[in-house]
This record gives structure tokens, C-alpha cells and sequence, in this order.
């Protein structure tokens, strides 16, 4: 596969050199390295039939809206810059970003996915997950250092658009931390690893919550920004108010986190009917 290796390299290259955001680099570079698996050859060799089957494919899989537009963004990259043979992608449309509403799970239904876990690592990962609303990416970048247990916050520094932020620590999540790491002894300086002592591959993290999801029998195809979408709604519940959800969950922009209003219960109940001003 060393035409292959050359061709991702390539496009790292002009990645880096159209100065794309490190996490966007390594999304591409994770799906480009998918596509090469799904092919068997260098990506280059593909041709427009094949490049079809991988979009209809990556259209079955239980993804959102965003993950999707992240892998037909690779691809136009990938064939419209890199290999310069844009008439290959040329057929890919971009999911419309106005998506239906966030799925929220309710505490019981997160409580039978954590249970569902039969890895206590991937346990306390999506534990941490939801406990604090952070990204999966910023999740497994997590260093040991990250964790202040004196000012009960976590140190995020792989933050969506390279901002770093802080975002509370309970205490029974620092517990559930401490005892995890007693027990597995994660490579330094991280403190989720795969066997190899790398930072917890993301892939195989989602793998082993979709068996989680399907293990609790709750009828849910589980995402790891499910969880992000309950913890935001759940602070809502509590009324923690929005400018604060943003902090916490590293918005840029208020209107990204107004949407947890619409799937609120407590919120929409509290709207006041004028029906109530009148007899009937």
C-alpha cells in the first residue's frame, strides 16, 4: 500500500498547507484511511462507481448530519485538491445543515447504555462524556494533568477551533476517574489509551457504544453527541442558564446552544398557553 501511504500523505500536506484545523486534518485524514480500507487500493485508482458505493454506504451507517458532511468534505478535498480530479466527486451533495432536533436520552435510558458497557474503560469514557458534555475527540485527548481535583474543574485543551476551556469536575465523576486509573495505569501522558499507549481510537470507542446501546435494549441507536445533547438539556433542566451551557460545552455562538430549549420538557411546559385567560 505505499501508493496509498503517499497519496495520504499528499493529502495531509495540502491540508496543512490550506490551513485547516488540526482536528479537521486528522477527521480527514481518519476517513480517508476508511475509504482506502473500504477500496483494498490507493484511492486514486477509484473511480466514480466505487466512490458511489462508499457514499452509499457511509448513508447506512447510524451517523448524523455533521459526521456525514465531514466525510464528503474529505472526499472533495481529497480528489478536488490533492489527486485534481474533481469530476469524481462532482455528484456529492452536502446534507442540509438544518437537522432535526437533538435526541436526548432520559437519566434511566443513560443508565442502561453506561450498564450495557462490558469494557469498564469505554465505561467511564462515555461516563466522562456525559458527566462534563465534551466532544469524543476532546474526551480521548485528554491528559492526567487535565484533571484538577483541587479546583474541581477539567483543563479541555483540544477544543473544537483550537479554544480551550474548563468545565466542572462533580466529585463522583473524579471518583469514578481515580479508581478507573488505579486500575488501568493508562500510558502517560494520557488518560484514555488504546494497548499501544495511543490516545483512544475513536472508531472503536463509537463501536463499543453502539453495543452498549444495543445490549440496554432501549431501542436508541446511541452517538457519543447523544450524550453531549442529554448533558446540555439535563443543565437546562436544572436551570443552569444558557450562556453558561455554552462555556461549558465550547460554543462559539449562543444560537448552537438555544437549540437545547426546543428539546426541553420542562422548558416547552413552562410556556404560558393564552387559553388560560379565558372560560371554557
Amino acid at each position: 500500500m505505499k501508493a496509498a501511504s503517499l497519496s495520504l500523505s499528499r493529502l495531509e500536506g495540502d491540508l496543512q498547507m490550506a490551513d485547516r484545523a488540526k482536528g479537521t486534518i486528522q477527521q480527514y485524514l481518519a476517513s480517508a484511511r476508511r475509504f482506502e480500507e473500504f477500496l483494498g487500493t490507493d484511492v486514486s485508482e477509484a473511480g466514480q462507481e466505487a466512490i458511489r458505493r462508499w457514499v452509499d454506504h457511509l448513508r447506512t451507517q447510524p451517523i448524523g448530519p455533521e459526521r456525514l458532511r465531514c466525510h464528503y468534505s474529505a472526499l472533495k478535498f481529497l480528489y478536488g485538491r490533492t489527486l485534481g480530479q474533481p469530476e469524481k466527486v462532482a455528484f456529492i451533495s452536502m446534507p442540509r445543515k438544518d437537522s432535526p432536533l437533538p435526541t436526548v436520552l432520559s437519566p434511566a435510558e443513560i443508565q442502561r447504555v453506561l450498564d450495557g458497557f462490558l469494557v469498564a474503560k469505554y465505561r467511564v469514557f462515555f461516563a466522562l462524556i456525559y458527566a462534563t458534555g465534551l466532544r469524543i475527540r476532546e474526551a480521548s485527548l485528554l491528559q492526567t494533568s487535565d484533571i484538577d481535583s483541587m479546583q474541581q474543574v477539567i483543563h479541555v485543551r483540544h477544543g473544537k477551533g483550537g479554544r480551550e476551556r474548563l468545565v466542572p469536575m462533580p466529585s463522583k465523576l473524579y471518583g469514578l476517574l481515580k479508581a478507573y486509573w488505579k486500575h488501568e495505569r493508562p500510558q502517560l501522558p494520557w488518560l484514555f489509551t488504546t494497548k499501544g499507549g495511543r490516545p483512544l481510537c475513536h472508531e472503536t470507542a463509537r463501536r463499543a457504544l453502539l453495543c452498549a446501546s444495543a445490549v440496554a435494549g432501549i431501542g436508541k441507536v446511541v452517538t457519543p453527541h447523544m450524550l453531549r445533547h442529554s448533558f446540555a438539556t439535563n443543565l437546562l433542566e436544572h436551570g443552569t442558564d444558557l450562556r453558561k451551557i455554552q462555556v461549558v460545552l465550547g460554543h462559539g455562538s449562543i444560537r448552537s446552544t438555544t437549540i437545547y430549549t426546543q428539546v426541553s420538557p420542562s422548558q416547552i411546559a413552562a410556556v404560558r398557553s393564552p387559553l388560560e385567560d379565558l372560560t371554557v
